[in-house]
C-alpha cells in the first residue's frame, strides 16, 4: 500500500479532509466499493495519456483475425488430451488431441492451420478448430493429389466391411482390403490407430467418396525392384527366397522384394500332390533361375534343378526282365504310373495289369497308394522312360486252356457282365467266355437278364476257342435236356388239345395247354363254329398244324377241329350213298314190282339224309 493511502488510512474520521486529497479518500474504510475510483487507484503514479498509449502498443502487437477464418498458428504445446496452439490473438487456442491422431509427429513449434471459430467466447477464450479447417482445404487437397499422384499420410481410423476407414486430410476414405499389402493380409485390425502413406486411386466427386491404397505404393516399390533385379538376372544363377504364398500349382518365392515363382512341376523330381509336402510359409530356400521375361517381369524357378536327376542315379544293373517293387503315384483310364525310385516312374499300360480281357480301365485293377510289383518291359534310359507289366508275374492261364478246359467239359462260372447279346461268364482270374443269348436257354428269351444276375454262379459247358484271340465260348442250355425233343413226341402235328387263349393282338392269338406249353394262332384261325372270335380265357379245342424247331413255335388253329370233322362226316355220308347206288344198279336186272318199290322207299331215305 502506497505511503498517500496509508496517510489516509490513519486521518481521524471527524476531520475533514483536504482538498487536494479527495480522490484518494475514497479508499477510506468509511467509503462504499460501488464508490470507489479504480481509475483513480490505477493511474496513480502513472503519467497522463500513458494507458492509452500502452494499449495502443498492446493492441499492435496483436493480429487482427476474423470468425470463420482459416489462419496459421504455432503449436505451443502438447499432451495427451490437447493441443495449445499460438495464432497472436490475445489469448492461446486449445483443440483436442485427437485431431492430430493423423499426424502422430506433430511436436512444439510446428506450423497448423486452425480455424477462428469465436475470437472470445463468453470466458474471454479463443475457440480454435483444426480438424474444421482441414475440412475446409481437404476437398482440394484430395483431388490435387489425386491429380498429382503425390503419396499422402492417412491415419486408419477402424476396422469396417471389406477393408478399413482411413482419416485423409480430415475426409474419410476407404482402404479396400485388397489394397492393403502385396501378400494376403490374415489379421485387419493389426493397422488400426495406425499412420500409414497412401495413394489416392478413385474419387466419387458426386458422392464425395475416396478410395486410397496402400498397395499401389509397394507395387510402385516393388516394380524398381524387379526391373533392378531382373536386370542383373541370367538363367541357372542360384538365389535365395522366402516361401512368400503356397497355391496348388506351385509356389510364390521373395526374392528381396520381387516374387518368382515355382511350378509344382519344378518342386521335386518325385510325383506330388500339393507343393506343402516340399516346402513351408516363411521357409528359406535355393532357388535356381529358369527363366524370366523382362516385358512381363515373370521370373520362373525351380527346385528340383539343384540336385541330381534320379535317372542319372538310376543302377546301372537294372534291365528288361527284372521284378521291381513300387507305389502308385497317378492312375487314369489307359495305366497307372508306377514309383520304383524316388522321381523314377514306370507306365503300367492297362493291357498289362490282367490276363482278363474284361479290364478296360486301370481305376479297375489299382488306386492311388498301391504298393505293387512288376516287371520290366521296356527301359529307355535316354529318353527317362520304362514300361512295367504287372500280368507277366503270373502264368499265362491261355497257355494251357485247351488242357484245362476241353471242348465239350463242364464247369462252374461267375457271371461277370451282362449285354444285349448274351453273358460274360469268369471260370477264373484271366479266363473268361462269352454265352451267347441263344446258349442260355432252350425257350426264347428277349434279354439276358431274364435268366441271370451280374454275380451268379451258373454251370457252362466248353463249346469252342480261339487262343491267339483269348476267346472261349460257352453254353447253359446244352447242360439240359432240349424240351423241342418232349415236345415234338406229345404233341405231333395234328394232335387236338385243349388250349386256353392268353392274349389276343392284331393278327395272332396265344394259347396255352394244360402243361403250360405256349402256341399261337392266327386270329382267322380261332373263329368259333358260330362265327365269333375266341376271346381272353376261353378254352376251346385246338390242332397242331405246325412244329418249328428253328423258332421254337408251336402253330394251332381251332377252325380246323370243327371244319375237318364236318368235312368227315359229309365225306362219309357221301361214301354211304354211292355204295347204295351200286348195289341197286347191279340188281337191276332182278327188278321186280316190290324192288321198285323197295327202291324208291330208299330214295326216299337218301333225300331226308341230304
Amino acid at each position: 500500500m502506497s505511503e498517500e493511502i496509508k496517510n489516509v488510512a490513519e486521518e481521524p474520521q471527524n476531520e475533514a479532509p483536504v482538498q487536494k486529497e479527495t480522490k484518494k479518500a475514497v479508499l477510506n474504510a468509511s467509503v462504499a466499493p460501488e464508490n470507489f475510483d479504480w481509475d483513480a487507484f490505477e493511474n496513480e503514479g502513472v503519467e497522463k495519456g500513458s494507458k492509452e498509449e500502452t494499449l495502443a502498443k498492446y493492441e499492435q502487437t496483436l493480429s487482427k483475425i476474423s470468425e470463420n477464418e482459416v489462419v496459421e498458428g504455432v503449436v505451443t504445446s502438447i499432451n495427451k488430451r490437447e493441443v495449445v496452439v499460438n495464432i497472436g490473438a490475445k489469448s492461446e487456442g486449445v483443440i483436442s488431441a485427437p485431431e492430430f491422431r493423423y499426424n502422430p509427429d506433430l511436436k512444439v513449434g510446428d506450423k497448423v492451420e486452425v480455424l477462428v471459430e469465436n475470437a472470445e467466447d463468453r470466458k474471454g477464450q479463443l475457440v480454435i478448430s483444426h480438424k474444421k479447417a482441414r475440412q475446409l482445404k481437404s476437398w482440394d487437397m484430395v483431388n490435387a493429389a489425386y491429380e498429382s499422384g503425390e503419396v499422402v499420410k492417412g491415419y486408419v481410423k477402424t476396422r469396417t466391411k471389406g477393408g478399413m476407414i482411413v482419416d485423409v486430410f480430415g475426409i474419410e476414405a476407404f482402404l479396400p482390403g485388397s489394397q492393403i499389402d502385396i501378400k494376403p493380409i490374415r489379421d485387419y485390425d493389426v493397422f488400426v490407430d495406425t499412420t500409414m502413406d497412401f495413394k489416392i486411386v478413385k474419387i466419387n466427386q458426386e458422392f464425395r467418396n475416396v478410395v486410397v491404397s496402400h498397395k499401389a505404393l509397394l507395387e510402385a516399390e516393388q516394380e524398381l525392384k524387379r526391373a533392378e533385379l531382373i536386370s542383373k538376372l541370367e538363367k541357372g544363377q542360384v538365389l535365395e527366397g522366402v516361401v512368400k504364398n503356397i497355391t496348388n500349382y506351385g509356389v510364390f518365392v521373395d526374392l528381396g522384394g520381387v516374387d518368382g515363382l515355382i511350378h509344382i512341376t519344378d518342386l521335386s523330381w518325385g510325383r506330388i500332390s500339393h507343393p506343402e509336402e516340399v516346402v513351408a510359409l516363411d521357409q528359406k530356400i535355393n532357388v535356381v533361375v529358369l527363366d524370366f521375361n523382362e516385358q512381363q517381369k515373370r521370373i520362373a524357378l525351380g527346385l528340383k534343378q539343384l540336385s541330381a536327376h534320379p535317372w542319372e542315379a538310376l543302377s546301372a544293373d537294372l534291365k528288361v526282365g527284372d521284378t521291381v517293387k513300387g507305389k502308385v503315384v497317378a492312375v487314369a483310364d489307359y495305366g497307372a504310373f508306377v514309383e520304383v525310385e524316388p522321381g523314377v516312374e514306370g507306365l503300367v499300360h492297362v493291357s498289362e495289369m490282367s490276363w482278363s480281357p474284361r479290364l478296360h480301365s486301370a481305376q479297375e485293377f489299382l488306386k492311388m497308394g498301391d504298393e505293387v510289383e512288376a516287371q520290366i518291359l521296356t527301359l529307355d534310359r535316354d529318353a527317362r522312360k520304362m514300361s512295367l507289366g504287372i500280368k507277366q508275374l503270373t502264368a499265362n492261364p491261355w497257355e494251357s486252356i485247351r488242357d484245362k478246359y476241353p471242348v465239350g467239359s463242364q464247369h462252374k462260372a461267375t457271371v461277370r457282365n451282362i449285354t444285349n447279346f448274351g453273358v460274360f461268364a469268369e471260370l477264373e482270374d484271366g479266363v473268361e467266355g462269352l454265352i451267347h443269348i441263344s446258349d442260355l436257354s432252350w425257350n426264347k428269351i428277349k434279354h439276358p437278364a431274364e435268366m441271370v444276375q451280374s454275380g451268379d454262379v451258373i454251370d457252362v459247358v466248353i463249346l469252342d476257342f480261339d487262343e491267339n484271340s483269348h476267346k472261349l465260348s460257352l453254353g447253359h442250355k446244352q447242360l439240359t435236356p432240349n424240351p423241342w425233343d418232349e415236345l415234338e413226341a406229345k404233341y405231333p402235328v395234328g394232335t387236338v388239345v385243349d388250349a386256353t387263349v392268353a392274349a389276343v393282338s392284331d393278327k395272332n392269338t396265344t394259347v396255352n395247354f394244360e402243361d403250360g406249353t405256349e402256341a399261337t394262332a392266327f386270329n382267322r384261325e380261332m373263329v368259333k363254329e358260330d362265327g365269333k372270335q375266341a376271346l381272353v380265357g376261353e378254352t376251346l379245342p385246338v390242332k397242331v398244324v405246325d412244329l418249328r424247331r428253328s423258332t421254337r413255335t408251336v402253330r394251332v388253329s381251332h377252325v380246323r377241329t370243327y371244319q375237318e370233322v364236318k368235312a368227315a362226316r359229309e365225306n362219309a355220308e357221301a361214301e354211304s350213298a354211292k355204295k347204295a347206288i351200286k348195289k341197286v344198279q347191279s340188281n337191276v336186272e332182278k327188278t321186280t314190282l316190290g324192288d321198285i318199290s323197295a327202291l324208291a322207299a330208299l330214295k326216299e331215305q337218301l333225300e331226308k339224309g341230304e
